[in-house]
């Protein structure tokens, strides 16, 4: 198929902060997050020309379609790619017809930052074609501003610069709202040993991270003590994880994820439910030094660092108690875009 731009953007587990970056929280106390990128990915191929605007979704079959002269409006149909397609027709210019294909490596509601990784892709590929330049924070902030405002979908910041960075990064959210990356200089060995100690799977469902942020969010306006409390310890096991990770203290990391584990748990209701208890529960007997969920919780991917002498335990712990095992490494290249 010549003559098409595609991008893609890698997608992320968050290891410790996920939720400090969440508005108003971040905005009055700052946030902090600690997360990796993954070779998971979604993607995005544009083909120029016609007389229409037609976008389609490879992983639900469903597409829309509009004339040049029709406003994208929000249907529940596709909503976030054509949020991204009103602001590049605002903003950028675009104005001819344009066929858009989108595809995701994990399914909304996995928790590794599916949603936002499609806007970057997306983002990527329109800039791509129309020469617009932009460098990873510009895009970061332009993804998050068209997903969290312009689509008024519910979420935090970390994913948008996550997926347009790549790699390891402890990013700091400040309360004036500028974000800042700092990209991690880990050793190839610690990296190597990180990704053998660990056991990723999906644990059934997919997380409702709308209806758990919105909870989470009402705990935080309310004053609500314990929830206050959890989202602040977060934070800063974030940057004790980041230390020990450039330490190479996976031990210690794996025990600052079981702590961060059980603070997110006091953040909102929804986060854990009886089945995810179980399964973690099964997985810490078996040798795992600490686990999450990757997201805003209630299901999708969840993860476990281990004594690589007891990862085979975990693995079979986690999946007698229902979790689809799954391979995963971690990648540095944030998202790029390319022609055929």
């Amino acid at each position: 198929m010549s003559g098409w731009i595609r991008a893609r953007a890698p997608l992320r587990i968050s290891f410790g902060g996920g939720g400090s970056d969440v508005s108003p929280y971040c905005d009055e106390r700052g946030g902090a997050v600690l997360s990796a990128t993954v070779n998971r990915y979604a993607y995005a191929s544009l083909k120029p020309g016609g007389d229409s605007i037609r976008v389609c979704s490879l992983d639900y079959d469903v597409s829309v379609t509009y004339d040049l002269s029709e406003e994208l409006v929000f249907d529940g149909q596709l909503d976030l790619a054509k949020a991204v397609l009103n602001e590049f027709r605002r903003s950028y210019g675009l104005k001819d017809g344009l066929q858009v294909y989108l595809h995701n490596d994990a399914p909304p509601g996995s928790g590794l930052g599916s949603s936002s990784g499609i806007t970057i892709a997306l983002i990527t590929a329109l800039a791509a074609m129309l020469r617009v330049p932009l460098d990873p924070y510009t895009l970061a902030e332009l993804a998050y501003r068209i997903e969290r405002v312009d689509a008024g979908i519910p979420g935090g910041r970390q994913d948008q610069y996550a997926c347009a960075f790549g790699g390891f990064n402890f990013i700091e959210f400040e309360r004036s709202g500028t974000a800042v990356v700092n990209p991690l200089r880990i050793s190839q060995e610690t990296l190597y040993e990180l990704e053998y100690s660990m056991v990723f799977a999906h644990v059934g469902g997919s997380h409702v991270g709308g209806g758990i942020i919105d909870r989470q969010v009402a705990n935080y306006i309310a004053g609500n003590e314990s929830a206050v409390a959890a989202t602040d310890r977060i934070k800063e096991l974030a940057g004790l994880m980041k230390r020990e990770l450039l330490l190479g203290n996976l031990e210690a990391l794996g025990g600052l994820l079981d702590e961060a584990w059980q603070a997110k748990r006091q953040m909102a209701q929804g986060i854990s439910n009886d089945r995810i208890d179980a399964l973690y529960t099964a997985a810490r007997s078996a040798g795992a030094w600490g686990g999450k969920i990757s997201g805003a919780g209630g299901g999708g991917f969840m993860y476990f660092i281990a004594d690589p002498e007891r990862r085979f335990a975990v693995q079979e712990a986690v999946s007698a108690n229902g979790g689809e095992l799954v391979s995963l490494s971690f990648v540095s290249e944030g998202a790029t875009s390319w022609t055929t």
